[in-house]
Parts: structure tokens; C-alpha cells; sequence
């Protein structure tokens, strides 16, 4: 038998493209690997083992994938040793069209096959390249949703929780649907369990994770019905925002995405009687036409839209909102952009993610080709709408002047290394000198002093909370 005691480990880099979810994901495919005895790498230079986490909601998507793969085959072609794996809801997409383009690729795998990532590498170290892209997920938790898996995560005193996989919308833009199958949620008891363990080892804060958290539990109580239980079918994630909310340990309970459309009074209750959740509420938008957000599937009006947002305003104080808004979808008009403008105006947002429209294979909206808004008509309402967003987030920002806000330091301000930055409740970025370095997961409380349109500043009040977690905690939940 031969013996490799001496030998030394394999390293891997995870590099990810795209959502929350993707990061999840990536962390758990960190933690497989780690679990069978490879070691972080530093960069490409070190790395035996090069994992691309992909994403394709945007067209440019595409563009970052392959360029990347294109960068990597010389170090491929002089390092044959070299595993190169690409994973995520591109490889879910184009399947065997991966290798295809980039034969050089060993493994390929999709959204539903996370927890086989370890074993696919050493198998394709065995025998040679592998593609295994699944149709569905399996009906196993500790397979099905990524926290049930063994995890390395970035840093130890906050943590993502996946309480949902997949979607039910039909949004005529959006290829989710295609790539993460159909909603199912991870069982209530099981995510409370989860979030008792993270605080045991020193996470504070958590951020539940689903294609659409407001729904989460509907498909449960379905289930529970059928199986002739006498429940009301309903969702549940105003129960488990309160649940989450109570696990001793966890100051800051954040989430994301929800769908307005599920907006629901329970929900904004939740948020506005649990002091742990977070108050900040990310609410897409997408379009203020009711015409294009028919187009769309969004299945909400603008002026229903303002009035969910109204009620979470009235309900939760010191509530911040941030929105995605898609600028030319085919068929977009003058008037109908007009109308977005005017909707992003009164919604007065804290900042907002503006997104070009780009289309997207396998969705209803690709075949609108014949409806596509000139490019220069995009990129001149694009720079109109960043004006009305940023005006709003500039006013929101400079009436916190004079506040005192807590945080949670997040480390060494990436512009100025003698400056911390923390994040707050309402999820604004806070930068502040302190007179000595203070722990990542620290809570400190920071007068704002000062206001730009994406970032606050400030002076350090005091510490209020001393990080409770390791430098590094490897996870696993049963």
C-alpha cells in the first residue's frame, strides 16, 4: 500500500460568481474539500484544485466564465495536474456545452449536486474529466440544502442559513427557475436546531437564504395537509423569524430575497416585534410600470408594491429599503420608464441594485428579441434612474448625521487599512477610526459624522460586544 504520510496536501481555491446562495454554496463545497484533506490555497499559483462557482442571471455571466477558463488553460497546459471544476447554476444551464467549449474542464457539476463535489474530484482524478448535472434535487436534507453540508465559512461570527431551494415564480426574465428547480423547504425544527448550533460556536448573526423566503413552509403545511394533518396550508417564515430571533446568542437575524407579491402582514409583524431582526427589508421592484410588471409575471401592481412598502414603513421603525430595478426589458417605453422613475422617486429607497436587462436562454423573455431597447435609449435611462436612486440614498444617508448606530465590525476598510468598517442594522456600511484594532464581530456603537450615497462615517462611542467565535469553524449539522 502505498503511503503518502509525507506528502503534502492538496490546495484548493473557490472562486464564486454571483448571489448569496452562490457564496453558500461555495462555502460548503470549501468544507467537502477540506473534509477531505485539501488545504485553502492562496491563489491560482498554489492551487491543485480550482473550483469556479457560477452564475447566470446576467449575460456577462457567460463572458466571466469562460474568459476565466480561457485564463486558466495555460497554467492547465503547463501544470496537467491541475483540476479545474465548475459548479453552479451555469454549468446547470449549459451542462455539456461546459467541456464543450473548454474540454480542459474535469468536472463539471449543477446546483443539485453540491455534496458530491469532493467525490467527483477524486474520481475525476482517478479516471478522468466528468460531467453530472441532476434534473432535480434529491429528497435528502443533508443533501438537498447546502447547510445541512459540512462548511468553511470567510468569517466565524456570521453565517448564511439556506431555509428554501428553488422557485415557483415564473418571471418572464429569469432562468432561477430552470437552474434551481421547484420551491422545497428545509423542515422548521431542523433550521432552529441549525441556528442553536451556529450560536454555540460564536456566530451573533445569520442570514436565512431562499429564492423566496416569504413562501418558505408553504410546500410543508401542503404536505402536511395531504397527509391528512389539519393544518392550514400557509407559509411559515414569520414563525421562523421569531424562532430565529429567540435562539440565545443571535443579535442580528437579516434575510433575503422576498418577493413582494408574499409580502405578508406576519411578516412585517415579525420584523417589527423581534428585536433581532434586522431592520432592513430588500423589496425588488423591478419595473414601476404595472404594464411592464405585467409582462414580467411579477404578479404585483406599483401601486400595490407602494402600499406593502407603505404598511412595512409604518410598522417597523427606522425600517431601511433597498430594491433591484431591471432598466429595458423588451417592450419598455418612454412612459413606461418614466413611471419607474417616478415609483423609485416616492419609494425613497436607501440604495438599490440597477441592473441592464440582458436575456437570458430558456426564458420567456429571450424570445421577446423582436421588442429589445436600443442600447443607447438603456444606457441614457440607466444614468437617470442612478440620479433618482442616489439622490434618495444620499438624503437618507445625511439625515443619520448626529445618530449613534451599533455595528458589527467587519475588518480594516478596504481604502484606508487605519479605518474600520462596520455594517448596521439597517445594512449601511459605517467607517470609523478606532484608537486600537478591534476583533472582526465585534459590536461597537459609532456616532455618524458623515454621509456619501453608499457609506456612512463616523466616531468610534464604545464596544458594546466582544466577538464570541473561533478564528475558523469548520460546520456540520446533522
Amino acid at each position: 500500500m502505498e503511503t503518502t504520510t509525507d506528502a503534502p496536501a492538496r490546495r484548493y481555491l473557490v472562486r464564486t460568481f454571483g448571489c448569496q446562495m452562490n457564496e453558500h454554496d461555495s462555502e460548503r463545497i470549501a468544507g467537502l474539500l477540506e473534509a477531505d484533506g485539501l488545504v485553502p490555497a492562496t491563489s491560482e499559483d498554489d492551487a491543485d484544485v480550482v473550483v469556479l462557482n457560477t452564475c447566470c442571471i446576467r449575460e456577462n455571466a457567460d463572458n466571466k466564465l469562460y474568459g476565466t477558463l480561457g485564463h486558466l488553460k495555460s497554467r492547465k497546459d503547463a501544470r496537467p495536474e491541475l483540476q479545474i471544476v465548475v459548479g453552479g447554476c451555469l454549468a446547470q444551464k449549459d451542462r455539456d456545452g461546459v467541456r464543450e467549449r473548454a474540454p480542459y474542464v474535469d468536472v463539471v457539476l449543477g446546483t443539485h449536486n453540491v455534496h458530491r463535489a469532493s467525490e467527483l474530484v477524486a474520481r475525476a482524478r482517478a479516471g478522468g474529466p466528468i460531467t453530472e448535472i441532476l434534473d432535480a434535487a434529491v429528497a435528502d436534507d443533508a443533501t438537498m440544502f447546502p447547510s445541512a453540508l459540512q462548511g468553511r465559512r470567510g468569517h466565524g461570527h456570521n453565517a448564511w442559513v439556506t431555509i428554501q431551494v428553488g422557485c415557483d415564480n415564473a418571471c418572464a426574465f429569469c432562468i432561477v427557475p430552470a437552474v434551481r428547480g421547484p420551491e422545497a423547504s428545509r423542515p422548521f425544527e431542523a433550521l432552529v436546531d441549525e441556528v442553536r448550533a451556529l450560536a454555540a460556536d460564536g456566530v451573533s448573526e445569520i442570514t436565512l437564504l431562499g429564492q423566496n423566503v416569504n413562501s418558505y413552509g408553504r410546500d410543508l403545511t401542503l404536505a402536511q395537509r395531504r397527509a391528512g394533518a389539519e393544518v392550514r396550508v400557509r407559509p411559515l417564515f414569520a414563525d421562523l423569524l421569531r424562532a430565529a430571533g429567540a435562539v440565545d446568542g443571535i443579535r442580528r437575524v437579516r434575510f433575503t430575497s422576498p418577493h413582494p407579491k408574499d409580502l405578508r402582514p406576519e411578516t412585517i409583524a415579525a420584523m417589527a416585534e423581534v428585536p433581532e431582526v434586522c431592520n432592513h427589508l430588500h423589496l425588488p421592484l423591478q419595473s414601476g410600470s404595472n404594464r411592464v410588471l405585467a409582462a414580467m409575471h411579477r404578479g404585483y401592481t406599483a401601486e400595490r408594491y407602494l402600499e406593502r412598502l407603505a404598511s412595512a414603513r409604518a410598522a417597523i421603525a427606522d425600517l431601511a429599503v433597498t430594491t433591484d430595478i431591471i432598466v429595458g426589458f423588451p417592450g419598455e417605453t418612454e412612459a413606461d420608464f418614466t413611471r419607474t422613475l417616478e415609483v423609485a422617486a416616492e419609494a425613497g429607497y436607501d440604495s438599490a441594485y440597477t441592473f441592464v436587462y440582458s436575456p437570458r436562454p430558456g426564458t420567456e423573455a429571450a424570445a421577446m428579441a423582436d421588442q429589445e431597447v436600443p442600447p443607447e435609449v438603456v444606457a441614457e435611462r440607466f444614468e437617470r434612474l442612478t440620479v433618482v436612486v442616489e439622490r434618495s440614498a444620499v438624503a437618507r444617508h445625511h439625515a443619520r448625521i448626529g445618530r449613534v448606530e451599533e455595528v458589527t465590525v467587519e475588518g480594516p476598510s478596504r481604502k484606508d487599512p487605519s479605518v474600520l468598517t462596520g455594517r448596521t442594522g439597517q445594512n449601511k456600511l459605517l467607517h470609523f477610526p478606532a484608537p486600537a484594532p478591534l476583533r472582526v464581530g465585534t459590536y461597537a456603537t459609532v456616532r455618524v459624522t458623515g454621509a456619501a450615497a453608499h457609506h456612512l462615517r463616523g466616531d468610534l462611542v464604545d464596544v458594546v460586544g466582544a466577538a464570541r467565535h473561533r478564528t475558523r469553524i469548520p460546520v456540520a449539522s446533522t
